[in-house]
């Protein structure tokens, strides 16, 4: 196990043109492509953002950020798309804010949400 976290260590350690030469020595030593793992080995992990930022997003959470001037018709609303909630859990959602409304939705139905409860006069963001 000690020996795993001195590699760990010196992996950390590469600067950009020693990662790059490793790579060059692991492909030809093994004969695969190791260009990943060095590059999010020698970025310390930065590296692996954009490659997460490439993957188009399918699921999304609407996100209520305020309640607004009119909060019994918010309230009605979140009841509209949530219908497990009784009353008092969607008047508590509502009044703190910001709470997650709908959770791993489709694209499609995170706008239709947000839509309904800015009709309503609330403030919303889809993440």
């Amino acid at each position: 196990m000690a020996n795993l976290e001195k590699i760990v260590e010196d992996l950390s350690a590469l600067t950009v043109l020693e990662a790059s030469e490793l790579s060059k020595l692991l492909e030809d030593k093994w004969g695969v492509s190791a260009a990943a793992p060095v590059a999010v080995a020698a970025a310390g992990g930065a590296a692996a953002a954009p490659a997460e930022a490439v993957e188009e997003q399918t699921e999304f959470t609407v996100v209520l950020t305020a309640g607004g001037d009119k909060k019994i018709n918010v309230i009605k609303e979140v009841r509209g798309v949530r219908p497990d909630l009784g009353l008092k859990e969607a008047k508590d959602l509502v009044e703190a804010a910001p709470q997650n409304v709908k959770e791993n939705v489709s694209k499609q139905e995170a706008e239709e949400v947000k839509k309904k409860l800015e009709a309503a006069g609330a403030s919303v963001t889809i993440k």
